[in-house]
């Protein structure tokens, strides 16, 4: 047998030979030398076990799109012997070597990959959900080992939902997350010690040229999470996280909650809390038919005392009437259908954009918005930009019409892969509109936005019999009664 290889790795890929785990992955920007590092420290294993490598990727039309080149690189470099390379595989002289497939258009030949112990998923960002469905039971050798290395793409993708959402908080702030199953870590450009002086002198030109979110995702492995024409842009939310707290306003006024009912299936129900202009809550369940689900919200209002309940009535929603009204009987909750395919609220008034000084030629709402769900986002829009001006560039602003994100919300990196992907839909008459749920599955496999489409409620006006087409007035309660306490927290960039 030859003589096991010498290798140097960066730190944090150390664990990927030492530790035993089911599931390892390494995500992060570009220049952490994962690819380069998974290559080497497998040729290691190849040579040690005589192990059986499987090397994927979810689109591969051709050897040339595989990982294929890299190890013949890495072996030859490292200077590896008893390597042999094929057309379509490498094999080792003392048995074992490396085999290469794509997930997309061969799924079910995974099946087949008997005898390997470990596979190798690169690029794992773009893996679909039924590929890894189909994959993970694919490990069947004992002690066999799933490898995924890549750049997250959008919180919503299915790599970032099994990989990386469950465990954001422990990556954020140790940069790795470890249990039974899992070695998972986040490594950068700033974590190889090799980095060459070629790719510093590139991301010193993208940090000065590019804008801020697009840097973070090329370089320090944050989700990119931005479509083109978005109504929202994913630096615009991520001013606005505890911006309350950067800003040193507090949250006064109505309680409000609102419910984006489903059934069962694969669309999630949401929920979503606010307090004043502080989103304090979004979040979703998965499991249940609708009228659980409206249970679910219902309790969660009721549990945080909202002075307004709102919930979604276009579609499912219209049935839900009597068992919401039932559920507040007896309290003092202000409860409103919510329609976004009605014409606008306050037809009348003036469109105002926030991100415009002054309007030539000034149209009513109901001249320049298609209906009432482009209105709550154009204004949920509006209110994001202004806080995010007020954060960056230290411009007084009142905060009735700003919006801060707590940090502490449940599903705050799926709300903000939510509001950041939502595509503004072209109009010939220069109408503002968005595309509809069903438009944005079929043209850009975007699924439906239930977070985003429930914040989106909490500030719609409601009609009160009592203090007119104005919102409750402001409630005497503080926040730390009916609603979480918060406590001062840094400004943080969801990665």
């Amino acid at each position: 047998m030859a003589k096991p290889l010498e290798l140097k790795v960066p730190a944090k890929l150390q664990p990927f030979v030492t530790k035993k785990k089911r599931y390892k992955v390494a995500y992060g920007g570009r220049g952490g030398a994962k690819s380069m590092t998974f290559a080497g420290m497998l040729a290691f294993k190849v040579q040690v076990e005589q192990a059986l490598v499987g090397c994927l990727r979810e689109f591969q039309n051709s050897l040339d799109d595989s990982v294929f080149a890299l190890l013949k690189s890495e072996i030859k470099r490292l200077k590896i012997p008893g390597f042999k390379n094929y057309n379509n595989k490498i094999v080792y002289s003392d048995g074992g070597g490396f085999r290469f497939r794509g997930l997309a258009r061969s799924i079910d030949a995974i099946k087949s990959m008997f005898g390997f112990k470990y596979f190798w998923l690169e690029e794992g960002q773009f893996i679909s959900e039924e590929s890894l469905k189909i994959l993970t039971p694919t490990l069947r050798e004992e002690d066999s080992e799933l490898w995924i290395s890549g750049n997250p793409m959008s919180a919503a993708d299915p790599f970032s939902q099994r990989f990386i959402n469950p465990y954001q908080r422990e990556l954020d702030r140790d940069g790795y997350y470890e249990d039974d199953l899992h070695y998972i870590v986040k490594i950068n450009y700033s974590d190889n010690p090799w980095f060459p002086k070629e790719l510093e002198e590139e991301r010193l030109h993208d940090f000065q040229m590019l804008p801020r979110a697009l840097y973070d995702h090329i370089w320090e492995g944050a989700f990119n999470d931005s479509v083109e024409n978005a109504l929202i842009m994913a630096e615009w939310f991520d001013a606005c996280i505890d911006a309350h707290v950067n800003l040193g306003f507090e949250p006064l006024g109505s309680i409000v909650a609102a419910h984006d009912p489903s059934d069962r299936g694969e669309d999630a129900k949401g929920f979503a809390l606010r307090h004043g202009s502080v989103v304090l809550e979004a979040m979703e369940k998965d499991t249940g038919d609708i009228n659980e689900g409206c249970d679910w919200a219902t309790g969660l209002a009721i549990q945080n005392n909202a002075d307004i309940f709102l919930w979604d009535c276009d579609g499912l929603g219209i049935g839900l009437n009597r068992q919401i009204n039932r559920s507040f009987e007896g309290k003092k909750t202000i409860i409103a259908q919510y329609k976004g395919s009605e014409k606008v609220d306050n037809p009348d008034a003036p469109y105002e954009p926030a991100d415009k000084v002054s309007i030539q030629n000034q149209k009513t709402n109901k001249e320049a918005i298609k209906n009432c769900r482009a209105q709550y986002y154009f204004e949920l829009r509006n209110r994001i930009y202004r806080t995010y001006i007020a954060v960056t560039q230290h411009v007084y602003t009142d905060p009735d019409t700003m919006i801060s994100f707590s940090s502490e919300i449940t599903d705050l990196t799926k709300l903000r892969a939510e509001l950041c992907r939502l595509p503004i839909k072209p109009n010939p008459n220069g109408i503002f509109e968005l595309y509809t749920k069903e438009e944005m599955f079929k043209k850009f496999k975007i699924p439906s936005p239930n977070l985003a489409d429930s914040v989106k409620m909490l500030f719609k006006k409601v009609h009160s019999p009592v203090f007119g087409t104005q919102q409750r007035p402001p409630s005497i309660r503080t926040v730390g009664e009916g609603v979480r306490q918060h406590g001062a927290q840094k400004i943080r960039r969801v990665a």
